[in-house]
């Protein structure tokens, strides 16, 4: 497998575990951090499988971490291979790269995010 692809399909992966983070603990911690309990109870209604997603959050969480782990060992990885030396295909090498670091970094504000969504702010409410 070409490297840059591995990067940029590694990012993807760990952008969709960090979102799954986000949905399944931080999103009904929010709502009730809000006042909007009403909300997160239809919500509940019309999705009743995120009550049972939800009492896995620590696995979920766990999970996740360990996916932007590996993610971050794949990029930091890519950065040390070579690019080719046609400057076109040295341009979309360079471009896969920045756009893999860019997903990567925005997983991991996210896993943050609702890290803290789910397990800090609720000791303080």
């Amino acid at each position: 497998m070409i490297p840059e692809k591995e990067s940029t399909r590694v990012s993807i992966i760990t952008l969709i575990a960090s979102l799954s983070t986000l949905i399944c603990c931080a999103f009904p911690a929010i709502l009730v951090g809000v006042g909007a309990g009403a909300t997160l109870a239809s919500i509940v209604n019309i999705f009743p499988e995120l009550i049972i997603i939800s009492q896995y959050k620590v696995q979920i969480s766990i999970v996740t971490l360990i996916i932007l782990i590996i993610a971050g060992f794949f990029i930091k990885r890519s950065d040390s291979l070579p690019c080719p030396t046609d400057p076109r295909l040295m341009n979309v090498c360079l471009k896969i790269r920045k756009r893999s670091k860019v997903i990567y970094l925005i997983s991991v504000l996210v896993f943050i995010s609702a890290s803290l969504f789910t397990y800090i702010v609720p000791i303080y409410i």
